[in-house]
């Protein structure tokens, strides 16, 4: 449905960029302009009509698809007010890191206890947030940007903190696949900025390994996270001897 309303928009766009109005469509069709208006209202277009309008202003189906997709602006961040409504169901939260991870919802289905009807309705909470595009066949569309991010001390940043805090260090990080480093030393201005560098295009290799693997299949991946600090910190035991 995501992509009707999408589709129509465009098209709407197109004719005001050419100074084409409804009753120009009406008469173009045959209808009347009631009519017309109805139509842009329920959506309910077939492709001969679709086509019809197109070629009012020589332009052809493809070319309304591609502008469409131009006009397409793929979300960054999203507001605190959707944050705030995703932090407080758990299950929405959930799903929105698994659709965030590019599973599928046979892969949510298989891998958590929830019924299918559960599963939509969310899915369909993210299509209205325009997180998602739910597809025909429960198909999964993200929309996002590739470099979509939680809002900086936002809900879901705040929640991944404090689960971080309670629950991530909690292991001795002896697994094969676990790694911890502790890193202290002396850096200056310059140095910092440049390990932050360092930082920044590890975090976007990360990304990158991940949209790779999102091809397989869910049996041949498990969840990883990797968190990546710097500050200016002293140990609070050292804190009694430094000279103020």
């Amino acid at each position: 449905m995501a992509q009707v309303v999408a589709i129509v928009d465009t098209l709407k766009s197109l004719l005001k960029a050419h100074k084409l109005k409804y009753r120009d469509v009406a008469s173009a069709l045959g209808l009347s302009e009631a009519s017309v208006k109805r139509l842009f209202s329920t959506r309910d277009f077939d492709l001969v009509k679709l086509d019809s309008i197109c070629q009012m202003m020589n332009l052809e189906i493809s070319d309304l698809l591609q502008a469409m997709t131009e006009q397409q602006v793929h979300i960054q961040e999203l507001s605190e007010q959707q944050e705030a409504e995703i932090a407080s169901d758990p299950e929405l939260l959930m799903i929105t890191v698994c659709v965030l991870n590019r599973w599928s919802m046979s892969d949510i289905l298989t891998y958590y206890h929830l019924s299918e009807t559960q599963c939509i309705q969310k899915l369909a909470h993210l299509d209205r947030l325009k997180i998602i595009d739910l597809l025909p066949g429960n198909k999964i569309k993200l929309l996002v940007d590739p470099n979509f991010d939680w809002r900086p001390n936002g809900a879901i940043q705040c929640f991944f903190h404090r689960a971080i805090e309670k629950e991530l260090f909690k292991s001795s990080f002896e697994k094969d696949n676990h790694k911890l480093l502790v890193l202290n030393g002396m850096l200056s201005e310059n140095a910092n900025r440049e390990f932050q560098g360092k930082m920044d295009r590890l975090a976007r290799e990360f990304d990158q390994l991940n949209n790779t693997d999102a091809g397989l299949p869910i049996g041949k991946r498990f969840g990883v996270t990797a968190v990546l600090a710097v500050r200016d910190w002293h140990y609070q035991a050292f804190a009694h001897l430094i000279k103020k």
